[in-house]
């Protein structure tokens, strides 16, 4: 897999202080898009073992709490971003549990693989769909179009 950008402080994509990190690849590639830059698969750099510790490490750094981590892209759920997306998840799950964890993705939920459940599995929260311009609405909270749905997937994400 490969990554856009990573940001180890973000206030935008989710709520609270977060992590956030764009993966490479999108094969949605919606009219209107703010990220394209994002859809080849091959753009940007690749996610390695130090960059998935970067982000554990940044999570549990009590000098800057987070909330959790995001991930967008591109499509985090792409097929060919899955195996290293469910590795980075299970990470996080398991050395940093109070950390919760938001998903973009083009796909809708009724949409999804078994592979990328398993994936979603690992959420609190999906917000799901391909943007639609011409249901854009910045009013909208955590998406860009009113067809989008926002999942609250976890206990902890559906008591706030």
């Amino acid at each position: 897999m490969n990554y856009h950008q990573y940001l180890p402080v973000d206030v935008v994509n989710g709520p609270g202080t977060r992590c956030t990190l764009f993966v490479s690849g999108c094969e949605h590639q919606c009219r209107g898009c703010y990220n394209k830059a994002t859809w080849p698969l091959n753009s940007g750099h690749p996610f390695t073992d130090l960059m998935q510790e970067q982000i554990v490490q940044d999570l549990l750094d009590s000098r800057i709490p987070r909330r959790g981590l995001s991930l967008s892209g591109g499509d985090p759920l792409h097929p060919a971003n899955i195996d290293s997306v469910k590795e980075l998840l299970q990470e996080v799950v398991s050395r940093a549990p109070s950390k919760d964890i938001w998903l973009w993705t083009g796909y809708t939920l009724a949409e999804l693989s078994s592979k990328q459940r398993d994936v979603v599995d690992l959420v609190d929260v999906l917000i799901d769909g391909k943007f639609i311009q011409d249901e854009a609405d910045p009013h909208l909270v955590w998406r860009g179009s009113a067809n989008q749905c926002v999942h609250f997937l976890s206990e902890r994400a559906r008591k706030g």
